[in-house]
This record gives structure tokens, sequence and C-alpha cells, in this order.
């Protein structure tokens, strides 16, 4: 298999020779501390509602300024730090602080990119139309009710200006897919301030302030539907297909969240060798099932065995506490906490673009510590056919293999140990998509692979390897899509098309995903993230010899904060001659 060689984008983060950068000098430590303070400090400010799920309250009740003035303020702080960084002698840091400055470079690249290459302020709908999101003021109990009232109620006033802020920044023509997602997401926004935070403040007693805070809330649903009524008069009849982001600017997305320099050709052309691997997997499991079945009708067959819609988050609750305890008592990997995950629909705002998530609180957070587990419910205005495929997903065991992925051992657990970690500021707040969603990919394999799921029955165990190869065939249908959109053209109906003949799903939840990537281009590190964290482990087996653990190894994983998988080599591998051997 060909090799991902990550590289950091050389004209800022050229690497350091490696005697440089293991020095236990800290002369230049406080100078770069006081900068990455003074970044973060202008990052949150002109993203309060970010600072605000990390746990940072003073941010409480403030929204972005969205004004053209105010975005072009933003990318020149962004390209003064950018300098200021580059300006730095990373020679003089110390190892973790080195990382940290390789972290923040990472991130206002990712950031300039954003507003200046992919326009996200200009061509994308999606950005303003779920942007009044209040939900974390009712969700978690980090101050009185009345106080988080209050928060909502700034909050929403400022709606009116936020959506012709909007309607001044959006270019002419904009991408269907784009505008059709806008809608739906707006529109459930509007839902969720007319319905659900109604229901969840019914119980307030203070008349003076529900005054108040209804005369904002209606004057935010007018807001959000106007916005909506303008996309759907102004801006669907001028559509267009031009939603792929092109080559260049994607090996500039790889390089800039993963320091990943392989072409686009050969990311699709190990996509492809991987698809069609576990394509292979997938059919070895159906044979065990039943041999004289094609595959397809095999797992057609295993799919039907799901709840129904009324059952669905009842049932998704019930091997939660057994998947957990599986990890203990196998020493699969460390629970630094006894505090379970909550397990509940998704928001009615949320489900256009989510089948499941989980939602934790910030790194930062100490009173409202409450982290969520959401499965997106049937629509009850689906027809039979599209309601039996969406949850032909949520199988028993293809359920399973996603309370895995979401919670133990993967997002919830990884949340639990960056929290109980000694990892920087900097290490908490900024991420890589690959470590964070290619852990919880890993995962799936790992943790079948350690036994869960095979008591003896072989029947069973091939259903849970058929799940499990279900959900990375999703994934590597990812990235060849997302390869396939925005570098060589793919429109949605031959996404669509892929993703059903190669996930073996239903037309609904593919054409979710085809829509996805229209907007998502980066759902392809799921796959390269996990096949990365493979590599790693394998290197780090052979470094460890027999002081080789999977709990050794998933531990160290997790309580490094969430680099790039190139730093994390760093972090873990002492043979500085393989740290670029990625895959």
């Amino acid at each position: 298999m060909k090799k991902i060689i990550l590289l950091f984008f050389v004209s800022t983060f050229a690497f350091i020779s490696c005697n440089k950068s293991d020095k236990n000098s800290a002369s230049g430590d406080a100078d770069f501390v006081k900068l990455s303070e003074e970044f973060i400090y202008g990052y949150l400010a002109w993203r309060p509602q970010t600072g605000v799920y990390l746990g940072y309250h003073q941010y409480d009740g403030k929204i972005t300024d969205y004004s053209k003035a105010s975005i072009a303020a933003e990318v020149a702080r962004l390209k003064e730090y950018e300098k200021k960084l580059a300006a730095i002698d990373s020679t003089t840091l110390s190892t973790k602080t080195f990382y940290d400055w390789k972290m923040l470079g990472f991130n206002i690249k990712r950031e300039l990119l954003n507003f200046e290459n992919l326009a996200v302020y200009t061509k994308n709908p999606m950005t303003y139309a779920g942007a009044i999101d209040v939900n974390i003021y009712i969700k978690r109990n980090f101050a009185p009710l009345e106080q988080q009232i209050k928060s909502i109620i700034a909050i929403e006033n400022e709606a009116p200006k936020l959506y012709e802020d909007a309607k001044a920044n959006l270019q002419d023509s904009l991408a269907l897919p784009h505008i059709q997602l806008a809608i739906e997401i707006a529109k459930g926004s509007a839902s969720f301030l007319g319905y659900d935070l109604l229901v969840a403040l019914k119980d307030v007693k203070n008349d003076s302030l529900m005054k108040v805070f209804n005369s904002a809330n209606k004057k935010a649903i007018d807001a959000i539907n106007d916005y909506v009524s303008f996309l759907e008069k102004e801006k669907l009849p001028k559509a267009n297909n031009d939603y792929a982001i092109g080559k260049e600017n994607y090996q500039k997305m790889l390089l800039y969240n993963e320091g990943i320099t392989m072409s686009a050709d050969d990311i699709l052309a190990i996509g492809i060798k991987e698809l069609q691997k576990e394509q292979a997997s997938f059919d070895a499991a159906a044979k065990i099932i039943n041999p004289n079945k094609k595959p397809i009708d095999v797992y057609n067959d295993m799919q039907k065995e799901h709840p129904t819609a009324a059952s669905l988050i009842p049932d998704s609750k019930k091997n939660l506490e057994a998947i957990r305890q599986f990890l203990i008592d196998k020493k699969i990997v460390t629970m630094p906490s006894e505090v379970r995950v909550k397990l509940e629909e998704t928001p009615a705002f949320a489900r256009a673009t989510s089948t499941a998530s989980m939602d934790t609180p910030g790194p930062f957070e100490t009173k409202a510590t409450e982290a969520y587990y959401y499965i997106t419910p049937v629509d009850s205005k689906w027809t039979p056919k599209q309601a039996e495929d969406w949850l032909s997903q949520f199988n028993y065991y293809s359920t399973d293999v996603v309370s895995v992925h979401e919670a133990y051992p993967g997002h919830y657990t990884q949340f639990l140990h960056l929290n109980a970690s000694d990892a920087s500021k900097i290490q908490k707040i900024f991420g890589s998509y690959a470590f964070i969603e290619g852990w919880a990919h890993y995962t799936e394999k790992m943790i079948l692979d350690a036994g869960f799921g095979n008591s003896g029955d072989p029947i069973k165990a091939a259903k849970y390897r058929m799940a499990q190869s279900g959900e990375a065939l999703l994934r590597l249908c990812r990235l060849c899509v997302s390869v396939k959109t925005h570098c060589y053209g793919m429109n949605v109906d031959d996404a669509t098309k892929f993703f059903m003949n190669n996930w073996y799903q239903g037309e609904k939840s593919s054409s979710q995903e085809a829509l996805r990537g229209t907007y998502d281009p980066g759902y392809l590190f799921y796959t390269l993230g996990k096949l990365q964290i493979l590599k790693l482990q394998e290197d780090y087996k052979k470094q460890e010899g027999n002081k080789y653990s999977l709990q050794k190894f998933n531990d160290a994983m997790l309580d490094n904060g969430m680099p790039p998988i190139q730093i994390m080599r760093e972090i873990l591998l002492k043979d500085k001659t393989i740290w670029n051997d990625i895959l």
C-alpha cells in the first residue's frame, strides 16, 4: 500500500531537526503562552458561542457579528497572528509547547482557508441557518434558569441583524444542495424556538421576564422564517451546482487540517482498494450467517432485526452499560469517570444533518457536565419505506457498533480522558478531525477484535462483524465520494447511487450522506484517521515489545490531546525515522 506522508506546511511549519524539537529548554515558552492567550481571547471574542460550549460563561448571551466589516477584521486578525506565530523561534520551546505551536498554526491556516478560499460566509447559506442556537441554555444548567433565559433573550434579539447580514453577505447564486439544506435547518431551528423551547420554559413563573422572552422569541422566529423565505424566493431560482471546492482547495484542506500532502488521486486509490477489502470481509461474514444467500440479502435480513419507531431510543439504551463494562473487564481502556452519558433524541433543529451524534460538555465546563448521545428518530412525515430504511440502520447489531463509536470507547470516552489529562488549553480547544473521528471509527473494529459480541454463537458474532463492516463501508464510501465530488465533479445523484451500491443502504440514507458530502469534504478523515491509528498501533506495539498492551496504547492515544496523527506519532514513537511512515 502507498504511504501517506504527513508534512507540515513548509513556509510556516518547517520541521525542526529532531534534536532541536526534543529540547528541554523552555526559554521561549513564556512568549508563546502570552501570544497564544492573546490569540484565544480574540478567537473566542469573535466566536462567543464556541466559548460558551467550551465552558467559558463570560460569553453567555453573545453571538458572532457577521457583518462584512466584522468578517474582514477577523481575517486581518488571523493574518496578523499567523505572522507573529511564524516569527517565534521554535527551537526555544519545550517539547510540549512546540506541539502547541504547531497546533495553533494549523488552526490559523484552517480558519483562513474557510474564510478566503472556501468562502463559507459568502457561498454557504448553511453557515447562518442554525446560528440562533440557544439549545445549550436549556440543555445544561450552568446558571439559574432565569439567567439562562436572559442569555436567550439577548441572542434572540440579535436575530434580525444576523439574518440581514447573512442576506448581504451571500453571493447572488448559491449551490442548490446548500440552499435546500439551509432551508431545512432553518425551519428546524424555527420549530425548535416555537415549540421545544417553549415546552422547556413552560413552568417559569416570572411573568415579566417571560413577556420579554416571548417578544424576543417571536422576533427570532420571524427573522429565521424571513431567511427561509429569502432563500426560497431569491436563491432557489438562481441556484447552481457549484458546490465542489476543487482540487487545489482540496489539497489545502488536507494540508491545513492534517498535514497530508498525498494527492487526491492517491487517496482515492487507497479508498477504492480498502473498499474492495472491506466488501470481501462483509461477504465473509454473510457466508457464516447464511451461505445459501447473497451477502446483500443476508445483510437486508439482518437489518430487519430493528426496533420500532417508538422503541428506538429505549432499545438503543439497553446495551450501553454492557459495552462499558466489557471495556473495564477486558482492560481495553481506562474509564476516568463513573459519570454516564445520556441517550436522547436528536433535537429537532439538528435532525436534517445527523443520524447519531455525541454532544459533550466543554473541557472547561465545571457546573453543567451532562453529555448527550443523540439518535435521530423517525420523522412522522416520512413514507413507510423511508421510515423502514431509516430504522434498518439501527438494527440491534449496528446500534451497538454506533454506541461504541459515539460513547464507549468512542467520543464520550475520548472526552472523559481529555478532561482528566494534563492536556494544555490549546490541546483542549483545537482538535484534529482525523484524530477525533478516526479514533471513534477505529474503536468499532477494535472492540470486536477484543471479543465483544462473540459469546460463543458464531451467527451472532458474524452479525456484529457484518454490522461493523457496514459502518466501515459507509466511511469508505464517504472517502471516495468526497474526492470524487470535490475533485472530479461527481453530482449528488451519482453520489447517492455510489452509496447505495457500495454501502448497501436505502435511498433516503444514501441521499443524506451524498448531501453531506457537498458541504463536508472532510468526512474522508474518518477512514484516513482510522488507517493512520492502526499503523501507529502497529509501530507502537513493535516499539513496546512485551511491555505493550491494548489498554496502554489506547490510554496513551487519549491522554495527549486531539492532535493530527503525525504529532501523535512524534509523541508516542521514539524512532524518529518512522515518524512519517503513516500507512
